[in-house]
């Protein structure tokens, strides 16, 4: 009997991108009406300069924990572009909203074409999401009026009341970044199979430093321009510049700290205390398990580094266990190999909550339900990939997979925590559904 097919899912980066391209073609159309409104050549340096600023960014990206790419230099151009009048002070005329964010999504273009040619990803999904927030707050500061007039034109009659136009500004920059992380977070959601709300949070959650940095500068930039004109880019744009030469300089940095791990966990492989690649396999199983059930990505490099070195303990052995498969072991040798693995990872001492994790692996899952005890839901997540790789053999398919699942389901609530064994089995079949050409009973 055959299995009714799921109903189709919205892909929300299409979407974001359909959408995107939506507005810029509608801004389009709408600019060569509006273009005619304003002497454009009193505000062309102005918009070239800041176009100039926004491609350089998009050039520049960076990514943040592993996995997050951002463009803090194009986004705060963007952002201060949105709010600025582009026109010398005194005149009543402004460049419009539409041609504010053609300008911006061709710079951004620029910037995607500069990444195709070098052969780097585009991330075109995370760019239309920057798109649809920027215009967001280019309509609201530009178009939509507020008692008969736009906030852009009553910039102009709070001049005695610099610090209203500043709180104006920052709540409409704000605005713009959190629905441009909004959707970036429904768009990871589905690519890595994990809660939508739960990771639009952690999303908001991981980006408040740079979400502050990025509001504050965009509103610096543009209350600054009126009396500094173009200098007013370079000038609170070069704080950016050099927080994101430090990012740069960390990322770097935990980029070595994987590496060493990485090379650390091929030691029991080498020594012939583990089966081939098995500390690869049980680290990919647990970060899928981990995104399915909504850890942060903070907590998904910390579960990352143990899984790694989930096994290490094994090199204090006398005698290594057959197959190197820790659950065939007794008890008390399990625990001992994850509190020598501990303090091996321990001693290094910036890895902490990497060793309690390591120490908490082999503990069941009823010393929560029974006696409370906390135990890291990384280690729980550790105790079923290792479990499942262990009784499969190394093998994630048929009669093996099988096996291995009945297996766990007879330590269920026992042994093993459920949430993280129903993560299990949802991540399986995942993987199932993409390598079938259709579902089966």
């Amino acid at each position: 009997m055959s299995r009714r097919p799921h109903a189709p899912r919205l892909d929300a980066a299409k979407a974001t991108v359909a959408l995107a391209g939506v507005i810029v073609l509608a801004s389009a159309w709408w600019s060569l009406d509006d273009v005619g409104l304003v002497r454009v050549p009193d505000a062309a340096g102005m918009l070239a300069l800041f176009m100039l600023a926004i491609t350089i960014g998009e050039v520049a990206r960076l990514t943040i924990l592993g996995r997050r790419e951002t463009a803090p230099l194009s986004m705060a151009a963007a952002l201060a572009l949105t709010m600025t009048s582009l026109v010398p002070s005194g005149q009543s005329l402004f460049v419009p909203s539409s041609v504010v964010v053609v300008a911006t999504a061709f710079a951004m273009g620029i910037g995607v074409l500069v990444h195709a040619v070098r052969r780097q990803p585009i991330g075109l999904p995370e760019v239309a999401a920057r798109i649809v927030g920027l215009s967001v707050a280019s309509v609201l500061y530009r178009r939509v009026p507020f008692q008969g007039r736009t906030l852009l034109e009553w910039q102009g009659a709070w001049e005695n009341r610099r610090w209203l136009i500043a709180v104006v500004m920052l709540a409409v920059s704000l605005v713009a970044v959190l629905v441009s992380l909004g959707l970036e977070g429904a768009i990871r959601s589905q690519q890595e199979h994990s809660p939508l709300l739960r990771t639009i949070v952690n999303e908001y959650r991981e980006a408040a430093g740079l979400t502050t940095a990025l509001v504050t500068t965009g509103a610096l930039i543009a209350l600054a321009e009126v009396a500094l004109e173009w200098l007013a880019l370079p000038l609170f744009l070069f704080p950016l510049l050099l927080t994101q030469f430090a990012v740069r300089r960390y990322g770097a940095i935990r980029e070595t700290y994987r590496q060493t791990i990485g090379a650390l966990s091929c030691l029991t492989e080498r020594a012939g205390y583990t089966r081939e690649a098995h500390a690869t396999r049980v680290t990919e199983m647990a970060l899928a398990i981990g995104r399915d059930l909504g850890m942060t990505p903070r907590e998904v490099t910390e579960l990352e580094y143990a899984a790694l070195l989930h096994d290490l303990g094994q090199v204090a052995l006398r005698d290594p266990i057959p197959g190197g498969s820790t659950i065939m072991a007794a008890p008390a040798d399990q625990q001992r190999i994850a509190h020598d693995g501990a303090e091996i990872v321990r001693r290094t001492g910036v890895l902490d909550n990497v060793a309690r994790i390591l120490e908490a692996q082999t503990t069941p899952y009823r010393q929560v339900r029974e006696f409370g005890q906390d135990l890291p839901m990384p280690s729980r997540i550790i105790k079923v990939a290792n479990a499942f790789d262990d009784l499969s053999g190394g093998h994630y398919s048929g009669p093996d997979e099988a096996r291995a699942m009945e297996r766990i389901h007879l330590g269920l609530g026992y042994e093993y925590d459920p949430r993280v064994v129903d993560a299990l089995s949802r991540v399986l079949d995942r993987r199932n559904a993409r390598t079938s050409p259709f579902l089966s009973a």
